[in-house]
């Protein structure tokens, strides 16, 4: 990819970016909070991330399914009491307007926010003001989406949504899932698939996951701690449309062991075979998988007629 980082998953060119801050563009170091800001000190946020992909060809690039990201923001605000709700299509200018003023020709990752921005000391939702930032910057793999990546299973638990929604994108909820993606990594892993309270299978730390087993591929429903993912959608749809058999539906630890292929995927993640769980290989890429994965790629760049 032609955005360069100096690890997986970290964003460069801060030094250059020009942000939207609290209703105006400035260069990003002056996009800047006080510690006392009710988001910094509860995780009060909430957020998408969205991709856009350089195609050089056209000279354009290419914003990924931004409408329904920013209708998704709009109800995990909704969640979080953050009232007036964000309007989507104002939204969108911005996020155009900001591409433009950083003149990008490169892939690029979006990152729009809505935060609690009162500075105030109290565990509560109501009476806070809401702001917006966004920010956006050259970004490459998240994850290997070449080779497949070793997952594990872990014992930090996808929270239930009794006790904060996962369909909600809210900035505390990643503190459960850095939870657990330390504990895969630390173990030598590359990611950790949690499951819900009650052993099903839920997501990955940042990806919706699809397992394949005698012709049918299935992904767990919100119901079991999933994120309601845009990619998600994208991909059972193409998968449908190559003739594949997609079912939402529980997944038992015990499927991932004896799956035919299993994959995983999300906006910054993409499309990812999984070549084993919790040290049982899984054959990897499948042709299901590289099917999807291939016809996804050529998608986003606008390259799929």
């Amino acid at each position: 990819m032609a955005g360069k980082v100096a690890a997986r998953g970290e964003l460069a060119g801060a030094e250059a970016a020009i942000a939207y801050f609290e209703g105006e563009f400035r260069p990003l170091a002056d996009a800047r909070v006080n510690v006392m800001t009710h988001a910094f000190l509860y995780g009060t946020a909430t957020f998408e991330g969205v991709r856009a992909y350089w195609n050089a060809e056209d000279r354009q690039l290419y914003a990924l399914k931004l409408r329904p990201h920013l209708e998704r923001l709009r109800a995990s605000c909704k969640i979080l009491l953050m009232n007036p709700l964000p309007d989507v299509e104002a939204l969108e200018k911005i996020i155009v307007e900001l591409l433009k003023r950083n003149n990008f020709k490169e892939d690029v990752y979006i990152r729009p926010s809505i935060y609690k921005s009162t500075a105030a000391i109290g565990v509560r939702l109501h009476n806070l003001q809401n702001e917006t930032y966004v920010v956006a910057l050259p970004f490459g793999d998240y994850i290997d989406t070449a080779s497949g990546i070793r997952c594990a299973t872990v014992s930090t638990r996808r929270t239930a949504d009794l006790a904060i929604p996962a369909r909600a994108k809210v900035v505390g909820n990643y503190v459960n899932s850095s939870l657990a993606k330390v504990e895969a990594l630390k173990a030598g892993y590359d990611e950790a698939i949690m499951l819900a309270p009650n052993g099903l299978v839920a997501e990955c730390t940042g990806e919706n996951i699809f397992v394949s087993r005698n012709g049918v591929i299935l992904t767990p429903p919100l119901s079991a701690g999933a994120l309601e993912g845009i990619t998600q959608n994208s991909v059972s749809t193409i998968a449908r449309d190559l003739g594949l058999t997609v079912r939402t539906d529980n997944i038992a630890r015990s499927d991932l062991y004896i799956a035919d292929e299993i994959f995983v995927c999300g906006t910054a993640a993409e499309v990812s075979s999984v070549n084993s769980v919790d040290d049982r290989a899984v054959p990897c890429p499948g042709p299901a998988t590289r099917a999807i994965a291939d016809t996804y790629a050529k998608a986003v760049r606008n390259q799929d007629s």
